[in-house]
């Protein structure tokens, strides 16, 4: 780096999984998870990623690495969560993996709009989390308000033409059938392509809301035959 060059802000990487199948579909990727995250959603199965001070676990330089050994094995990384556009170093991170001739996927929550559209024009795919309606996004993130920042989030992604996946994770303590129904509508009016429940996980969550889970599975707030043609991940 020239001695006039601006220094670049650290990506802070709490964790690195060199091959993955699901976090990016029908790619195999690598993922890097950042540390840090404004939210505090109800199911959140690795709380030890929402502090953002807590200690880094891995360095970018480190990460470039290993991604330098491995590029002929993979299509690409996935930046994922934590929370990913909280990182200044984001912007940088993208740059450095499409140097190396791989695929950039992001999986962000959206709580930051204005963030999240200057890495757009950088990244091959985005996986965003629309969690509920924009005036019940408080029941699962903790934070008012955060619901009008992820719909324009998704608003962004859908027009900037960018590949993308709409992620929603059903909780049934939170989403009643209607509540899931009423953000299919949205999406479809918004334009997405991609829509996709998950089922929300009791593995790492806090022990409070495993209890108010009570083994509830996605299939006890949908019917079999709402949503025809929208993928249920459940059980992964």
């Amino acid at each position: 780096m020239s001695p006039d060059a601006p220094a670049r802000a650290p990506l802070r990487i709490a964790g690195f999984v060199p091959f993955s199948t699901v976090d990016r579909p029908g790619r195999l990727v690598a993922t890097a998870f950042t540390q840090g995250c404004p939210w505090r959603c109800t199911y959140c199965h690795n709380p030890s990623l929402i502090d953002p001070r807590r200690r880094p676990g891995a360095t970018w330089s480190e990460v470039l690495e290993l991604l330098r050994k491995r590029r002929s094995l993979l299509d690409g990384l996935v930046i994922s969560g934590g929370e990913p556009t909280l990182q200044p170093g984001l912007a940088d991170a993208c740059r450095d993996v499409r140097d190396l001739g791989l695929e950039v996927g992001v999986h962000s929550g959206g709580p930051w709009p204005t963030r999240l559209a200057r890495v757009l024009p950088l990244v091959d795919w985005v996986g965003l989390d629309i969690k509920a309606v924009p005036d019940r996004y408080e029941l699962v993130t903790g934070a008012a308000p955060s619901g009008r920042a992820a719909w324009e989030s998704a608003r962004l992604v859908v027009e900037s033409g960018v590949d993308h996946e709409i992620r929603t994770t059903v909780d049934p303590t939170v989403h009643t059938r209607e509540d899931v129904l009423a953000i299919g509508a949205r999406l479809t009016a918004l334009g997405v392509r991609r829509w996709v429940l998950q089922e929300a996980r009791p593995d790492g969550a806090r022990a409070g809301w495993v209890r108010r889970l009570d083994r509830r599975r996605l299939s006890d707030v949908l019917r079999e035959d709402d949503l025809p043609g929208v993928e249920r991940r459940v059980g992964v």
